[in-house]
Formats: structure tokens, C-alpha cells, sequence
């Protein structure tokens, strides 16, 4: 049993937020949200989706105004960081959702 959990690697937690409205303010369809389910679960083998509750994101645009965001997170369990794919992927999303930047961040846990 020591030697199994010597040889665990890092695990992370890794949160995409993806919004919920386009730029115009018209809600993202149900398939551009399943593709990327499908997507993650296809690669990572599960994946969790905060959908009900959307968190608002908050920021001050160049011109002084708050700009928000209602936003869904989407959260995998990955072993390790493969830093290039997520860089790939984060630009797929930006280009699929129409935004300049989607927010992927990952934090290391440990799995109990």
C-alpha cells in the first residue's frame, strides 16, 4: 500500500467558466454546452457541471463600467497538467463561446 500512494502523481482540480449569454446577451444553446461535456468526459471520464445556480462574473471594462458575466462551471479531475492541450483547448473555447478570454484555472488536490 505505501509503495501505490509513493507512486500517485499530482492531482488537480480543474475549473473551466464558460458563459452563458453571447455578447448580445442571447442565451448559448443546450449543444454548444453538451459538445464540450462530451468533450471532457470523453478525455477525463467524468466531469462535474454547476448549471443551476450560474455564478456572475464581475469586471471593470476599460471604459469604467462593470461588465458581467452569468457564467456555468465546469469542473474534471485530471492526473497531472498537460499545460499545451488546456492552452489549445482554452482557444477553442474562447473561438466556440466568442470571447476574448475563458477562464481555466487548476488547483492540486488530493484525492482522500
Amino acid at each position: 500500500m505505501a509503495n501505490r500512494e509513493a507512486n500517485r502523481g499530482a492531482h488537480y482540480l480543474v475549473q473551466i467558466l464558460v458563459p452563458q449569454y453571447d455578447n448580445e446577451g442571447e442565451p448559448f444553446g443546450p449543444d454548444v454546452f453538451s459538445r464540450v461535456r462530451q468533450e471532457l468526459v470523453e478525455r477525463f471520464g467524468g466531469l462535474t457541471a454547476h448549471v443551476r445556480a450560474p455564478a456572475r462574473g464581475l469586471w471593470q471594462a476599460e471604459d469604467g463600467t462593470v461588465a458581467r458575466d452569468d457564467v456555468v462551471i465546469l469542473e474534471v479531475m485530471a492526473d497531472g497538467l498537460e499545460r499545451s492541450w488546456w492552452a489549445d483547448y482554452r482557444r477553442t473555447l474562447e473561438a466556440r463561446f466568442r470571447q476574448d478570454e475563458v477562464v481555466i484555472r487548476a488547483t492540486p488536490i488530493e484525492r482522500l
